[in-house]
């Protein structure tokens, strides 16, 4: 049987910043990462699926953190990575991913 769960308060956050954050500055994320963003911000069930989506996520964008043409964590200069992480879910995302990825193995 398939598991679903339910993303945090702090995930939420992160993703309704993240859907702030591109109508200002005009970049960050994709249409995916849009979808993903309002799916945590109204704490929509994640299944199986999407646990493994969001994990590989990260895991394949942790290294934008060390971009330098825009500011990691910044409400005035954000990078296009940065946003990108919040719409999934930011730091507490990619906590919760990580631990629902070991309870599904």
């Amino acid at each position: 049987m398939a598991q679903s769960f339910i993303p945090t308060q702090k995930m939420a956050a992160a993703a309704r910043r993240g859907l702030r954050l591109p109508e200002k500055f005009g970049r960050g994320g994709t249409d995916v990462g849009v979808r993903r963003a309002q799916q945590l911000a109204e704490r929509r069930e994640v299944d199986e699926k999407d646990v493994k989506s969001m994990h590989s996520f990260f895991a394949r964008h942790a290294v934008d953190k060390q971009g330098k043409a825009h500011a990691w964590d910044s409400d005035s200069d954000p990078s296009a990575g940065f946003i990108a992480w919040l719409l999934w879910g930011g730091d507490a995302g990619k906590a919760w991913a990580d631990r629902k990825m070991k309870a599904l193995d």
